[in-house]
């Protein structure tokens, strides 16, 4: 049996010098190739104290599927690029974007320079380095708000890479409907990965959220997408917060390795 391991590493992103990754490997039987979740914000996810609101505990929410006796799956988090968040975690490439009081006075969308970081750069490097699956059916991309929306184009452009997208109360308002359903239309295939989607509904910019997500839901319903491969849950006391996240990636999670392993 192979012990739990967190680890930090410096990786060069573009422009900006280096960008920290963690990659936490859950105990696993030596030999195993694990199922894996890439994730925006690697700061809020493994310590309490990076916000008033503490982490998401992706670990112990993976712990608590292997006392169950299953398969964890290993999660790599991408530290933000704090002031350029909202730029990186927003693509260009989706339409105008809108709502940008939102968004700091830096802003420009930068989404395509991380979608180039994770894959060119964290992907490689986490496969070679890691006892991980490069299966597309083990490997999913998931994030919050912003991290969200980055999470949902990830799997819309790597249809190829990724299995499932976890997007958690995603910044969709940031495009028309329009927008998306120009953007969609071209995207969308048999491939398109399983999409998991979670809002709240408490307090203006939840509620704003809230109101995007069932935009963009229904739109996929209008372009076929296949009811079984979509989700979206509403939890309608929450909040636009890290409490409210660490309440549902546990069932992303579940809900991801079910499916990875056909139960």
């Amino acid at each position: 049996m192979v012990n739990a391991i967190l680890t930090e590493a410096m990786l060069p992103y573009q422009g900006r010098g280096e960008r920290k990754i963690w990659v936490y490997v859950p105990q696993h039987n030596d030999g195993d190739v694990l199922p894996v979740i890439y994730m925006t914000d690697g700061q809020n996810l493994f310590d309490n104290n990076a916000t008033v609101y503490g982490c998401l505990d992706v670990i112990g929410a993976v712990e608590n599927k292997v006392k169950c006796g299953i398969t964890g799956a290993a999660i790599v988090g991408i530290d933000n690029g704090n002031i350029y968040r909202d730029s990186e975690l927003t693509p260009d490439s989706i339409g105008t974007v809108l709502h940008t009081e939102l968004l700091n006075e830096i802003f420009k969308p930068e989404g395509e320079g991380f979608d180039s970081f994770l894959i060119n750069t964290v992907m490689p490097y986490v496969q070679s380095n890691f006892p991980v699956s490069c299966d597309k059916r083990f490997n999913a991309v998931c994030g919050c708000s912003s991290g969200g929306l980055q999470a949902f184009f990830e799997g819309m452009e790597h249809s190829d890479l990724f299995s499932a997208v976890g997007a958690l109360s995603p910044a969709f308002l940031l495009y028309s409907r329009q927008d998306w359903e120009r953007y969609l239309a071209l995207k969308l295939t048999e491939e398109s990965p399983y999409i998991y989607i979670y809002s709240g509904a408490v307090g203006e910019e939840e509620q704003m959220i809230f109101e995007s997500v069932e935009m963009l839901y229904d739109l996929l319903i209008e372009l076929n997408y296949p009811y079984d491969k979509l989700n979206e849950v509403v939890l309608t006391e929450n909040e636009h917060n890290e409490n409210a996240w660490r309440e549902i990636f546990p069932d992303f999670l579940h809900t991801f390795l079910s499916r990875a392993f056909g139960e």
